[in-house]
């Protein structure tokens, strides 16, 4: 697959100057300025202004609001295959990439007709020798999912390539018939838990997802939303997990999210009033108990000050 055929698509919300560096690290992998859609949503810190003055043959797509991650990239991917794109690469606005990775990852989706997604395996930018991500493993268990090697140090086990479950929405490239097949991220989950979502679909639908453990990204984790075990984040990932569990659980597997994270909370709750982690907890709890009362997430549940958690 010819780079010149691959659309990258960058979501961005307030990212500041780190728009820059990953952009920078797209064109470095050959991809035509063209072929980059960047979407704004909203911003209100000048980065939109400061991408457009640095970059000006790329394609803009300017929201009033913060739409979220999904409807962004949604709204990237829908331009790039109007205009011809045989693969749409999703890709983080804090996520850098060294020399090589887009064409390595177009290789492996090239050499597998069965696989939809393919993504690199992700390293922490603030400590590269240290994995983010090899892939996940969906365990309807705490949180539904799990980061392969989450934080572990980088080796020979995490750089194999393997089929997984699913691959992060920071760095994922995705072959234009999955997206006409089965359609794109679903953008009610507004940001989490959409990438999986996504993968899961393709997986039902016969299709692999693979991760191509020998290409790298280095990824500054969740910064558009503070990072970290934070509460905006875990009520987020709270709300969505039931979602999630309606659209693609079965009883058993509601059974086990609540026995291993519901179950849990209270325990977790006050080990985490010890280590500052209590606020998170609760949101955590709490977006639980919005998504069974049938509330999505949305920019203005998340707003800075719009409840006592956050």
């Amino acid at each position: 697959m010819e780079l010149g055929s691959i659309y990258a698509v960058v979501a961005n919300w307030n990212g500041g100057p780190e728009n820059l560096e990953c952009l920078r690290s797209l064109l470095a992998q050959g991809l035509p300025e063209p072929n980059v859609v960047f979407v704004d949503n909203g911003s209100s810190d000048g980065s939109l202004a400061l991408v457009r003055a640095r970059h000006p043959a790329l394609r803009l797509v300017e929201n009033r609001a913060n739409l979220g991650f999904g409807e962004a990239s949604n709204q990237g991917a829908q331009l790039a295959l109007g205009l011809g794109a045989r693969a749409v690469f999703f890709v983080n606005n804090d996520v850098v990439l060294p020399p090589g990775t887009l064409a390595r990852l177009a290789a492996e989706l090239d050499a597998r007709p069965r696989a939809a997604i393919v993504g690199p395996r992700v390293l922490t930018r603030s400590d590269p020798g240290r994995v983010w991500c090899a892939g996940g493993m969906l365990t309807w268990r705490e949180n539904l999912s799990t980061l392969r090697g989450h934080l572990e140090p980088d080796g020979p086990q995490w750089r194999e390539t393997r089929a997984v479950d699913y691959v992060p929405g920071c760095a994922l490239l995705a072959r234009r018939e999955m997206l006409e097949q089965i359609g794109m991220f679903d953008a009610q989950y507004f940001a989490y838990m959409e990438d999986v979502d996504l993968c899961l679909r393709a997986r039902r639908a016969g299709l692999e997802v693979w991760l191509v453990g020998d290409a790298a990204v280095l990824h500054a984790s969740s910064s558009a939303t503070g990072g970290g075990y934070n509460p905006r984040r875990k009520y987020m990932m709270g709300v969505n997990s039931i979602w999630f569990l309606r659209r693609h659980a079965r009883a058993a597997q509601w059974l086990r999210f609540f026995v291993f994270d519901v179950l849990s909370l209270p325990f977790l709750w006050i080990a985490g009033l010890f280590r500052g982690r209590g606020k998170a907890v609760a949101a955590k709890a709490l977006g639980i108990l919005d998504g069974l009362r049938g509330k999505r997430v949305t920019a203005e549940a998340i707003r800075e000050g719009a409840g006592w958690l956050w």
